[in-house]
């Protein structure tokens, strides 16, 4: 699989098969992805890869935390701005819709709420997750950094036949992840990343991009 086709297939699956992902295809992803760009090389991420028991045991406990109504755990950064303008929140508006639409949960769905939440919490039976993290002293420069090394990660894992799907959803669980991960207070959660198989027989949805002149400005001839 070439750059060009591993970044055309790669989209959030949010529909796993169960069947598992061999430590060793892991590790080789990894390894290779720690050559993703960093400013002064500094390599901000720290990632937890969580499988088997102790992933069914997360998994468990969040969608425990889910179905209660429990709120969840304080943000420490916002996924999203406060005050969302067109066009991106025209854009927000219509993948949301069609990315859940596509798994039998449709907008006007009093459940719809609850439905998402499970789904999430059971990182859409993917087998394993990454759990990537920056330490607290970081600033924006490392988060982008962490942005280039997860994007790297997403396609190396289209080189093995493997699909992903990033979930900042779990910061709402964060003490609970913390937990099960032993990350100590001086790090921060960036971000959840569901990792496996995609499931036969669920549609694929894409969502849309952006033209090229909506995002991209050539300054010269």
């Amino acid at each position: 699989m070439d750059v060009y086709e591993a970044v055309e297939s790669r989209r959030a699956v949010r529909a796993f098969s169960d069947e598992p992902v061999a430590a060793r295809v892991l590790r080789r992803v990894l390894a290779a992805a720690a050559r993703a760009p960093s400013s002064g090389n500094l390599q901000p991420w720290h990632v937890y890869v969580v499988t088997g028991g102790p992933l069914a045991a997360l998994k468990k406990r969040a969608t425990a935390r889910a179905q209660t109504g429990d709120p969840g755990d304080e943000r420490e950064y916002p996924m999203y701005p406060a005050d969302m303008a067109p066009p991106y929140l025209d854009r927000f508006t219509a993948a949301a819709a069609q990315r859940y639409a596509a798994l039998g949960i449709e907008r006007d769905d009093p459940e719809r709420p609850a439905k998402i939440s499970a789904l999430n919490t059971g990182a859409f039976g993917a087998p394993a997750v990454l759990f990537c993290y920056l330490d607290r002293t970081m600033g924006p420069g490392q988060w982008g950094d962490a942005g280039m090394y997860l994007q790297t990660v997403m396609l190396l894992l289209r080189a093995e036949g493997l699909h992903s799907c990033p979930q900042v959803m779990w910061t709402t669980y964060r003490r609970t992840v913390a937990e099960a991960v032993g990350a100590g207070d001086g790090l921060v959660l960036f971000c959840g990343m569901s990792v496996g198989y995609e499931k036969p027989g669920v549609p694929p949805p894409r969502t849309g991009r952006a033209a090229l002149a909506e995002t991209v400005t050539f300054v010269g001839p």
